[in-house]
């Protein structure tokens, strides 16, 4: 039943925010739908119950940002923020290949930085920015994939690879560290005693999944755009 109701809930998130209109608002919209349940998985002391939470609430804004820009990509042009700045980007690499994606000199200090802006707020505000922070590079993501599918001869297949291994990878760490550092000052405020030693080894698995997207893309990224421009038929 949880799980219905994260999915659902933040379906509805969407459909809020599009009533709505603000897109500074729709990360938090977004994030209001799932936190609670992250908490009270915590305050049970159940870790890996909090983070499983999270990972259901990422896929389901995957799916609606995907879908929704899909189907409506002037909207969600405006109604994601940064959303058309990052597809005019990501376009340009699938055409040309050129671009920060192909580009260890440039991604990486991106990605190191939003690694540690990411952490710094999920430990000084119990996720409640940092949440926000995961929505809104969900929801430009899903702009570029949903997109690139809407302009592709073979949209669903587009829809798979244009959520490119090494970015699933980056969501799956992303949400671990969110929920594990997250979780100090929700026990302090909540004066509750979590139990975060059986999590140990998951914060480990997400900073080699850090490590191991970095690698990927070095080494993948350029296959990949190739791949992408014969699947998309440009």
């Amino acid at each position: 039943m949880v799980a219905i109701a994260i999915v659902a809930a933040t379906a509805f998130s969407y459909a809020l925010g599009w009533l709505i209109d603000i897109p500074v608002l729709i990360p938090f919209l977004n994030t209001a739908a799932s936190y609670p349940f992250m908490v009270l998985a915590l305050k049970r002391g159940h870790v890996r119950l909090a983070i499983a939470r999270m990972l259901l609430w990422a896929l389901t804004m995957g799916v609606c940002a995907t879908l929704l820009s899909s189907s409506r990509p002037s909207a969600t042009a405006t109604l994601f923020l940064n959303a058309e700045a990052y597809r005019v980007e990501m376009f340009r690499w699938v055409m040309t290949g050129s671009g920060a994606e192909s580009t260890p000199a440039i991604f990486i200090p991106q990605q190191i930085l939003h690694t540690i802006v990411f952490s710094v707020l999920a430990l000084a505000t119990g996720g409640v920015l940092a949440m926000p922070m995961g929505a809104m590079l969900m929801n430009y993501m899903g702009h570029y994939v949903g997109t690139l599918a809407a302009s592709s001869r073979q949209p669903a297949l587009t829809m798979l690879l244009a959520w490119h291994p090494w970015a699933v990878i980056r969501v799956v760490s992303f949400v671990t560290l969110g929920v594990v550092l997250s979780a100090p000052l929700i026990s302090r405020v909540g004066r509750l005693s979590i139990d975060l030693r059986p999590a140990r080894p998951l914060v480990l698995a997400a900073c080699a999944g850090l490590v191991a997207d970095i690698v990927l893309k070095a080494l993948v990224a350029p296959a990949w755009q190739r791949l992408l421009l014969r699947v998309v038929g440009w």
